[in-house]
């Protein structure tokens, strides 16, 4: 499915920016969320990130989501909500732009999402599928932060060990063609009423490419209609 909107035309610079960034596993979203958040100074909302902070703290919320994540099960909507609109609430409270990842997942929880936390700009990456499953086979993990790193592209200054902590990485089991194959295709299963939505509400903008070198200047020169950039593209 393509749906492609870009409304980056006769839009005023604003000085608080609330946007999402959408993609498909291993198409390069963890890097260029990277990049935006430094270049355009905004904080980075990753649910994942939160939830395994969470679990790891032995918060209150964190032991109710560690009920579900031990079994197998997926975090309930109402419960996401709150966790994540307690977080986007603090940052709009400091009057902070934010990029949120990871979230929502399904309609319910866009539709909810978009009531108590509406972003103004959706970045959806389009990187054909048969290019990430070529490029999953030399991604590598630091289990306990999350950080990804690729031995094509952003790879660790040593080999096998992590750039922070210096800890070993690790490739996952569902790192295998088959496995990224399937993953593929539930994310376009439950993208497409997502995408759908921010479509009708003229917020989303798809950026096509194979590589996120070739995908970040696109996004670079969209995001600056929208908000000053600290850092200028080289």
């Amino acid at each position: 499915m393509k749906i492609t909107i870009d409304v980056s035309s006769n839009m005023t610079v604003l000085k608080r920016l609330q946007a999402l960034i959408m993609g498909a596993p291993g198409s390069g979203k963890g890097t260029i969320s990277e990049r935006i958040v430094r270049t355009f100074d905004m904080m980075h909302i990753s649910s994942g990130d939160i939830l395994r902070k969470m679990i790891r703290d032995k918060t209150d919320l964190g032991n109710e989501v560690n009920k579900f994540v031990v079994n197998g099960q997926l975090v309930p909507d109402d419960l996401m909500l709150k966790i994540i609109g307690n977080e986007l609430n603090l940052l709009s409270l400091a009057d902070r732009s934010w990029l949120l990842d990871g979230f929502p997942r399904t309609k319910p929880q866009t539709l909810n999402l978009f009531k108590i936390a509406p972003v103004q700009v959706v970045i959806s990456l389009d990187v054909p599928f048969d290019v990430i499953i070529d490029r999953v086979k030399g991604r590598w993990i630091h289990p306990s932060s999350g950080r990804v790193y690729n031995t094509d592209f952003n790879a660790p200054k040593i080999p096998g060990r992590d750039d922070i902590t210096g800890e070993p990485l690790v490739q996952r089991e569902d790192d295998k063609p088959e496995s990224v194959k399937r993953r593929l295709e539930i994310y376009s299963e439950m993208a497409g009423p997502i995408l759908e939505f921010y479509a009708e509400k003229n917020i989303l903008t798809q950026f096509s490419g194979k590589t996120t070198n070739e995908i970040w200047p696109k996004i670079y020169k969209f995001l600056a209609t929208k908000i000053e950039p600290k850092e200028k593209l080289t």
